[in-house]
């Protein structure tokens, strides 16, 4: 079974893509995340657990529900990072993660996606030719991926060293609390209250207050709300509004 949880539809597609040429079913972990359901996930054959990368690591909320959910059946985990271009230690942490479970680790890869962070000054929004190589070197790269783990071989990205671990683990902390806050989330006019951003929220962090979105805390930045908008109708301080809200969605049309 194929695992996933996508914010703007990146991870998504990479588990589907993955899942097809398997044989296999897909599952979006979204509402368990959002319910707090852990009850049983099981599966006949390996599992495949698709993430995003968030400040060069898998999601914070995904990675604390993965530990409290029971995994059955086959004992043996792939996983598979979608990201702007770097994975940072995200293999690490899915790693011990597996063991802690007593599974089997068996490997990872890593697919470079179009960027969805949009609320950030540090990197630059794909231009919408990058955009589209990418996905179409993705479409290249996932076949080979699945072939890997259709044979029951072992997934082999490139190689962590010893200094990104200590750089990134008490660096992710920091960045964390300073960098991701929701206070500048706001909507324009063109808000109509249809609540989809609330709905999308893995961590329930967004209220519908008099037909108007209101983010709370935490916020873990996976721009769910700002990137699945209809209306492009969410903002985040003066950051956002010359940019794109990436959405994959977008490119799948134009296909």
């Amino acid at each position: 079974m194929v695992l996933y949880y996508s914010a703007t539809g990146n991870t998504k597609f990479m588990a589907q893509q993955i899942a097809k040429r398997l044989g296999d079913e897909t599952l979006d972990l979204l509402e368990r995340i959002r319910t707090k359901d852990y009850s049983e996930i099981y599966s006949e054959k390996p599992f495949v657990i698709c993430s995003p990368v968030y400040v060069c690591e898998p999601p914070v909320f995904l990675v604390k529900y993965l530990k409290r959910v029971r995994l059955a059946g086959n004992r043996q985990v792939y996983f598979v990072f979608s990201s702007g271009g770097y994975a940072g230690i995200s293999s690490t942490i899915m790693k011990r993660l597996t063991r802690r479970k007593k599974m089997i680790y068996m490997g990872r890869a890593e697919v470079k996606m179009p960027r969805n962070y949009i609320a950030g000054r540090l990197y630059d929004m794909n231009p919408p030719e990058e955009a589209r190589r990418r996905l179409k070197e993705a479409v290249k790269e996932i076949p080979r991926i699945a072939h890997v783990i259709r044979r029951g071989g072992i997934l082999r990205a490139r190689y962590i060293f010893q200094f990104e671990k200590i750089v990134t683990y008490p660096f992710v902390p920091v960045w964390t609390r300073l960098m991701q806050s929701s206070r500048p989330f706001y909507t324009t006019e063109k808000c109509i209250g249809c609540g989809k951003c609330a709905r999308l929220c893995p961590l329930n962090n967004i209220e519908m207050v008099d037909r108007h979105p209101v983010w709370k805390k935490p916020c873990s930045h996976c721009m769910a709300c700002i990137g699945n908008c209809p209306f492009e109708a969410i903002e985040y301080g003066n950051i956002t509004q010359d940019r794109e809200k990436y959405n994959i969605s977008h490119y799948m049309k134009k296909k």
